[in-house]
């Protein structure tokens, strides 16, 4: 019985939690934010970095095209460069499609945002 309320909790925290294709509709670039910041999983052993990616989103929550990174800091070579480009924009790509409120949507085609992914994750920042 013990193991079951466990599980039972455990399953309800599940399905609060907020994923992507099931979230609610954003209202506001602070949510936006917020909701790609939660996708985000810095690289292991990435020390203090950070990349800043630029992109633009379609009505329907995608991206116009491949976000491009325009401020990288991370310390090593060519290779832990890329490896946190990659990561920050695997994070981008797996928290889409967003799903922004009609009147969001309406404004926020071709418009270029950017989001700086740190690590540690929890100095992430938005920027617009």
């Amino acid at each position: 019985m013990r193991s079951t309320a466990r599980l039972s909790a455990i399953a309800g925290a599940l399905l609060a939690m907020p994923f992507p294709a099931d979230a609610a509709s954003l209202n506001t670039m602070n949510e936006v934010g917020a909701a790609l910041q939660a996708c985000w999983t810095p690289p292991a052993e990435a020390g203090t970095a950070s990349v800043t990616l630029s992109f633009s989103f379609k009505r329907d929550g995608t991206l116009i095209g491949p976000p491009k990174p325009t401020a990288i800091k991370v310390n090593g070579d060519d290779k832990a460069r890329q490896a946190y480009v990659d990561a920050a924009t695997a994070a981008l790509r797996n928290c889409l499609p967003l799903s922004f409120s009609p009147d969001l949507a309406k404004g926020i085609p071709g418009k270029i945002f950017t989001l700086q992914f740190n690590s540690p994750k929890d100095n992430a920042k938005a920027i617009q």
